[in-house]
């Protein structure tokens, strides 16, 4: 069981303007794999705001966390910025896998900027905001989960 972090980055929903649908969809995916949600947030497309959240999540032990939303190509799309300033290592296989396997039914994937990485000891993957996106691209990198997390969380050993 992988203790995950679910963050739904989004101005309107975080504003209350619509339901957050992304949250919700990952939240039933992360747990049809086995994965229980320890930490679930809501934070408008602000860099800091987006990594707050991640570094709390990581903080109490969530060792993967899901974000959905802010990956387009749009003014406010900031997650993949955000991500990156606290990544210690990015792994762009993931972004291209997603990005791959989507463009077989969606040619607009080509737009996305979904990527992962690890921040502090977790991984992270920024997946798209659509809910249905957001559940196919994790299903796309999910065989690779376990392993990555595993590997994220060995701590260096001291001389």
């Amino acid at each position: 069981m992988i203790p995950t972090g679910i963050l739904t980055i989004s101005d309107r929903a975080s504003r209350g303007e619509y339901e957050d649908l992304g949250g919700p969809a990952l939240r039933t995916a992360a747990m049809e794999l086995g994965w229980s949600i320890e930490a679930e947030a809501l934070v408008p497309d602000e860099i800091d705001a987006i990594r707050a959240a991640v570094r709390a999540f990581a903080a109490q032990g969530c060792h993967l966390i899901l974000t959905t939303g802010g990956t387009g190509i749009a003014l406010r799309d900031v997650t993949p910025e955000a991500l990156r300033g606290i990544f210690r290592v990015e792994l762009p296989g993931f972004g291209e896998a997603m990005r791959m396997k989507s463009f077989e039914s969606v040619p607009n994937a080509i737009l996305s900027r979904c990527l992962a990485g690890i921040a502090d000891d977790s991984l992270v993957i920024a997946l798209p905001g659509k809910p249905a996106g957001a559940v196919e691209c994790l299903q796309i990198v999910a065989p690779a989960i376990p392993h990555s997390v595993k590997v994220a969380r060995r701590q260096p050993t001291s001389c």
